[in-house]
């Protein structure tokens, strides 16, 4: 049998994913959520099938463990600094195809933030 590494990085994410979830839900005095939306950008760093993998670990008895996940993903696109060229990114990498520069500012794909919690 082979091994295949456990990814922290994304049980980290999920872990303070559930943090947030149970702050927000005690400020309300609320128990139960039925929804959480998540918005995850390309850029961000984050395997999406990974974090998958470890949910049900990191939600289990917490307020999230019988709530139904939705997540966006949002296009990484940058702007050129040397020709102002607006561009969609698939890595941090890639430079601009219309000069090639590599200077570039990320105008969003970065994004890792909980859109919203519907609770009960």
């Amino acid at each position: 049998m082979r091994y295949k590494p456990f990814n922290m990085h994304e049980l980290s994410i999920a872990m303070g994913i559930v943090k947030i979830a149970e702050d927000e839900t005690a400020k309300v005095e609320e128990k139960t959520i039925v929804k959480i939306e998540l918005e995850i950008g390309e850029l961000a760093g984050v395997e999406i099938d990974a974090l998958n993998f470890v949910w049900n670990s990191a939600v289990k008895d917490s307020v999230l463990e019988n709530a139904e996940k939705e997540i966006t993903i949002i296009k990484g696109i940058a702007i050129c600094a040397d020709c102002n060229t607006e561009f969609y990114l698939e890595n941090i990498y890639d430079s601009c195809p219309k000069c090639n520069s590599n200077f570039k500012g990320i105008i969003q794909g970065k994004e890792l933030r909980v859109k919203s919690l519907e609770v009960i």
